[in-house]
């Protein structure tokens, strides 16, 4: 079986929330950053990018990258071996849309104090990287 590589997408509006969404597809009940399986021959940013844009509506500069998760908790639970590259921007905010209303529930603007649960492994590591200025977790969980 072959790992996926995902790109998940920390977005932060100037009141330092972070946009989170409600899955409703395979990934249901998670919520989670936007984000998406890089495709052959895409940069990270230009997916990162198309990500955002396919699932919020939103057009996000090129972001930076702050970290790499292992997701070895979805492997275990699902059989499903990803690893997820994760990506941050600032953005204006706004409402984000619901493009792919088939796989997510809703958008909501967050304070990354109060992430609400449960959350998805990959998402909750790339925001934990990003308040801890890590770029790598070597662990099964986060804390």
């Amino acid at each position: 079986m072959a790992v996926l590589t995902g790109v998940g997408v920390i977005i932060v509006n100037p009141q330092g929330q972070i946009l989170l969404g409600k899955r409703c597809s395979s990934h249901a009940p998670f919520w989670s950053i936007p984000g998406g399986y890089l495709e052959a021959g895409e940069t990270f940013e230009q997916c990162a990018q198309r990500e955002v844009a396919e699932e919020t509506g939103l057009e996000i500069a090129p972001p930076c990258f702050i970290g790499i998760s292992n997701n070895l908790q979805t492997w275990q639970s699902e059989g499903k071996h990803t690893v997820s590259i994760c990506m941050l921007v600032h953005h204006s905010g706004g409402k984000a849309e619901l493009k792919e209303p088939e796989k997510c529930a809703e958008w909501r603007w967050c304070s990354p104090d109060e992430l609400p649960e449960p959350h998805f492994e990959a998402s909750k590591t790339a925001i934990y990287l990003w308040r801890n200025q890590l770029t790598y977790l070597p662990l099964l969980a986060v804390p």
